[in-house]
């Protein structure tokens, strides 16, 4: 099985467990051991090298920029707070439809969304947000069917997770789809998460 780069792109103000759920469960899919790679390679990324401060305080480091990260076959966008500020930063916007044309997937958790209606990737598309959040959604993405009542919804290449936990569910119901059921069962289970395939 070919192993994919998983690259979880990091900023202020992001919700942690937007970004930790995923991690977890793309990191640990597929290890058999310590030294057993899995199926994915999971990084974090971010538009400049230093700390980032998540909500609440916790402080998290990048393992690459978006000057110098591999290529991406997964990205993922979490949500928070600081997601009002990133939609106002071009270069970021640049890089992440750069990003978009070369990647298999791009999937967003929470407000990650509101990066992807920016940019324009959800037009057509069914997508959906934290549910405090579905009506600025509306806004930045007038011509997607926002829905509120969604865990997730798999547009084929584009994914949108609601607030917070449901990346986690999104990210098992992904490796399903890349790696089959079992393994996304196997994942769950060593997580101690309610996932039904």
């Amino acid at each position: 099985m070919t192993r994919r780069n998983v690259g979880i792109f990091i900023y202020d103000d992001m919700e942690t467990l937007d970004f930790a759920g995923p991690f977890e469960v793309f990191s640990i899919t597929g290890q058999k051991d310590e030294k057993s790679p899995g199926h994915f390679n999971v990084f974090l990324v971010a538009e400049e090298e230093r700390p980032i401060i998540a909500v609440n305080g916790l402080s998290v480091n990048p393992h690459y920029t978006m000057k110098n990260t591999p290529p991406i076959d997964v990205l993922i966008l979490p949500g928070g707070v600081g997601a009002r500020k990133v939609i106002m930063k071009g270069t970021i916007l640049e890089w992440v439809k750069e990003v978009n044309d070369k990647a298999e997937l791009v999937l967003s958790v929470c407000t990650g969304s509101f990066i992807l209606g920016k940019i324009g990737l959800l037009e057509g598309l069914k997508a959906t947000t934290h549910h405090l959040c579905i009506d600025f959604l509306k806004e930045l993405a007038p011509n997607a069917d926002i829905c509120s009542e969604e865990r997730f919804l798999d547009n084929g290449k584009i994914l949108t997770a609601a607030g917070i936990s449901a990346g986690i569910d999104m990210s098992l119901y992904v490796v399903e789809r890349l790696c089959g059921k079992e393994v996304a069962l196997r994942t769950a289970r060593y997580m101690e998460y309610p996932y039904k395939a």
